[in-house]
């Protein structure tokens, strides 16, 4: 009997097979390491820029590049294992992951960076939404479903704030290199476990995969996101214009040829749902107000408070215990209270959260950051895992692959353009702070490029004037990571009150009438 065909038995009789909490462990075993791996790097920033002297804008590269080319890809990666089958693309990922995290590794310069970051998400693309269409097709219990979800979540979730941990701890004794290597050894675990526990599945009348959706797909998504990065950074130049019109021509050439072709690589009838749409902008929005910040606070807590990259990482604990303690019971709550309360108050609770951290400065006590990262991930877990909830059970297991895509390309998103304008709010307010009078013009230049690029110029200079220079350097940092929280605030705030309309009416164990 084939993977699919077992995927296709009763609900009962899957329901009670004890193998699918085992292959669970593998799915999350994935989603761990592509978490991590996004979070990991944040920290490695300061010795990073030290060893490699990347400029600002190439240090935003760095940070963004692998969630604009997931972003780009997901959908195409999750139509991908809904023909050829999940499993398949999820271990051929894998060890494409695990291959690609050495060249991350051993970098020699900006460039090679930016390139291996990009490698790493067109595999890191294929992980993300054949993990989440696998628990569709594995758990059909809606109750079951909810608490697998919440498991998939808080681990992400928790993969997110124990990669400052993990990477802190890494980057005590070793190179910075490091945090990729970590990769190599996790993947090989998961490739020779998948294999024998993830059944197979995938939607046996698919039809043909579409080359051309898949570049129309990746050039809309890439366009419209640097575009936006860059307006932020420049305004509106030329290049900027030429960016956001090939961005939004490909996204829209690219949904008028999914409303044509018989087998399409996203089935645009399921934004017709209001639940699955309302569910898929939640995700986007929280994801954008959270990333930005997220990408800068192990900066704030290095370079500007001092802690050391363990302590730091160890700093940023509260956001995973609280995700995890929420995420696992959020199905729950949702059930017996509303999908959209659970929902919209997850992401009030991180926009007050993000509010708060607008007071602060070099010398906030632990106890305020440390609050504030807790409320952060409590929200987040509630918010994310019931929206991925919603977003599985409006469809059917056929399309489980293109579903969870959209929920990963959302969150994936979310986190590019985070990244991209968030960050260039920090990087632009940043930039704007004045150098001692005393400072050459080529040692100015190279304090403005980044805070990291600002500690390491001062160690040629005197004492009192590197002081100066590090801390003005210091303040307007915290002045861009101030702003930045504020903006983020508001977009939750915001994304709290439309989820609550949006989501109205809306169970978990509501469908699409097929």
């Amino acid at each position: 009997m084939t993977g699919t065909e077992q995927l296709s038995l009763t609900k009962g009789t899957e329901a009670k097979s004890p193998g699918r909490w085992l292959a669970l462990s593998v799915l999350v075993l994935a989603v761990l390491l592509v978490a991590v791996d996004a979070t990991v790097l944040g920290l490695a920033t300061p010795s990073l820029s030290e060893d490699l002297k990347p400029s600002g804008t190439q240090l935003l590269w760095i940070g963004d590049i692998y969630s604009f080319v997931i972003a780009g890809l997901l959908v195409s990666m999750g139509s991908l294992g809904d023909r050829i089958g999940r499993k398949k693309l999820l271990l051929v990922g894998a060890a494409a992951f695990g291959a690609v995290s050495v060249l991350n590794a051993y970098a020699t310069s900006p460039e090679m960076m930016i390139v291996a970051r990009a490698l790493l998400g067109v595999a890191g693309a294929t992980l993300m939404p054949s993990t989440l269409a696998l628990i569709r097709n594995i758990f059909h219990d809606p109750r079951e479903r909810s608490l697998a979800i919440g498991i998939w979540g808080a681990t992400a979730s928790a993969g997110a704030a124990v990669g400052p941990v993990v990477g802190g701890a890494l980057l005590q004794h070793f190179y910075w290199g490091s945090v990729f290597l970590i990769n190599l050894p996790v993947m090989i675990v998961l490739v020779i476990v998948g294999t024998k526990l993830l059944p197979e599945s995938k939607n046996p009348v698919a039809g043909p995969w579409d080359l051309f959706s898949v570049g129309l797909s990746l050039v809309g998504v890439i366009g419209v996101v640097y575009a936006v990065k860059e307006v932020a950074t420049h305004g509106m130049t030329p290049g900027v214009w030429a960016a956001a019109l090939i961005g939004a021509a490909g996204l829209y050439a690219f949904v008028r040829r999914q409303f044509s072709l018989p087998s399409p690589l996203l089935d645009m009838r399921l934004f017709k749902h209001r639940g699955f749409s309302g569910a898929v902008l939640a995700d986007l929005l929280t994801v954008f107000g959270l990333s930005g910040l997220v990408f800068f606070l192990s900066q704030f807590l290095q370079l500007v408070q001092g802690r050391d990259p363990l302590e730091a990482g160890l700093a940023e604990l509260p956001a995973a215990i609280g995700a995890v303690a929420t995420g696992l019971v959020a199905g729950r709550y949702a059930r017996r209270y509303s999908v959209r309360s659970v929902v919209a108050g997850g992401l009030a609770a991180i926009g007050l959260a993000l509010a708060v951290l607008t007071v602060i400065h070099k010398e906030t006590g632990y106890p305020l950051l440390g609050a504030a990262l807790l409320v952060v991930g409590l929200g987040a877990g509630f918010s994310f895992t019931v929206t991925a909830d919603v977003i599985l059970s409006s469809v059917p297991k056929e399309q489980a692959g293109s579903a969870s895509a959209v929920s990963e390309t959302a969150y994936e998103l979310g986190a590019a353009l985070g990244i991209a304008l968030l960050g260039s709010i920090v990087t632009g307010v940043y930039q704007g702070f004045t150098a001692p009078a005393t400072v050459a013009g080529p040692v100015a230049d190279a304090a403005h490029e980044s805070l990291g690029g600002a500690v390491e110029a001062a160690r040629a200079l005197d004492p009192h004037t590197a002081g100066q220079l590090v801390g003005a350097a210091q303040e307007a940092f915290a002045d861009g990571l101030r702003l930045a929280s504020g903006v983020g605030a508001a977009v939750l705030l915001a994304t709290a009150a439309a989820a609550w309309f949006l989501l109205k009416g809306q169970r978990l164990h509501d469908g699409i009438e097929h």
